[in-house]
């Protein structure tokens, strides 16, 4: 904890890459209202670790986060230097959002309202986040263990898995409310979404206990200064490794180019992902990124 707090607020903090104020992205291409292909899935990048998913007659939110700031407070905290890929309004309605854990950057109670009132959709969290989520007006909400799995009624399954990673809102609840990825399964389609996590044996575990993913989405950014943040974010070889030892099919890169919250230029996952994607020789598209707002289709499994 010292070192963290001697590397944000002490003479460390002038090794970091000067970010861009601003960026306009182009028109977003794909519409995220479209039905995904038969037996597939499409995927809209909102930004950061935000995703809206279509597959298996769901609509789903997974750690979305819409506001100018990922912070207790609107006037301080990192602030987003691009727009949200897809506003909350051009997104259809959604039935379920997964919330990996409870960091500002992937638990937005402000975002989370919003959708509240506009869907007042079923929630799905690890334990101890309920009463975040109760503040956002929730009134649906299953928390889940590692490993543990909630169904729904046409038989998507949801499995809490386990990360590297921990969970703070303040300076006193620190690991008070778990962490973890998701993995879906919509009948034969596996998508799994990493939440935040250090490299370790866990991915390989996870496809070996609950399949291989047809896509798996991985955080590539937030990963300077090394000594401090290897415990508890992969960087792009770690997340090329995490992919293969995942088994997946595809991956899409996230957790980049939003907010500044560490040390890397804004350019340097994704230039580094291609690199080690491509060191690690894998085809073409197997770990991309998808453009801010971009709606992608992805096929199933044959």
């Amino acid at each position: 904890m010292l070192a963290m707090l001697r590397w944000r607020f002490g003479s460390g903090r002038r090794e970091r890459a000067r970010w861009p104020d601003w960026v306009e992205d182009p028109a977003p291409t794909g519409d995220p209202a479209a039905e995904p292909p038969a037996g597939g899935l499409s995927l809209t990048f909102i930004g950061h670790s935000s995703f809206h998913l279509r597959a298996g007659g769901h609509s789903v939110l997974i750690d979305p986060v819409f506001s100018a700031r990922c912070s207790p407070v609107s006037w301080a905290g990192p602030k987003r230097v691009r727009a949200p890929g897809r506003a909350l309004d051009a997104l259809p309605a959604v039935d379920l959002v997964l919330v990996t854990h409870n960091h500002y950057d992937h638990m937005d109670l402000p975002s989370l309202r919003r959708i509240v009132r506009r869907d007042d959709p079923l929630f799905i969290t690890p334990l101890g986040n309920a009463r975040h989520l109760r503040k956002a007006g929730a009134r649906r909400i299953v928390e889940l263990d590692w490993w543990q799995a909630h169904v729904l009624p046409d038989g998507t399954r949801i499995t809490a898995t386990p990360a590297r990673h921990f969970s703070a809102r303040t300076l006193r609840d620190r690991r008070r409310s778990l962490w973890a990825g998701f993995m879906l399964e919509l009948g034969s389609l596996r998508v799994f979404h990493a939440g935040d996590s250090g490299d370790g044996p866990h991915w390989r575990e996870i496809g070996q206990r609950l399949g291989p993913p047809d896509l798996a989405m991985l955080p590539i950014g937030a990963y300077q200064p090394r000594a401090l943040m290897r415990a508890v974010h992969v960087d792009p070889a770690e997340a090329v490794a995490a992919h293969k030892a995942l088994g997946a099919r595809r991956s899409v890169g996230m957790h980049f180019g939003t907010f500044q919250l560490t040390d890397e230029p804004i350019d340097q996952p994704e230039a580094r992902l291609a690199a080690e994607a491509a060191a690690a020789g894998l085809s073409g598209g197997a770990f991309t990124t998808l453009g801010f707002g971009e709606t992608r289709s992805f096929e199933g499994s044959s």
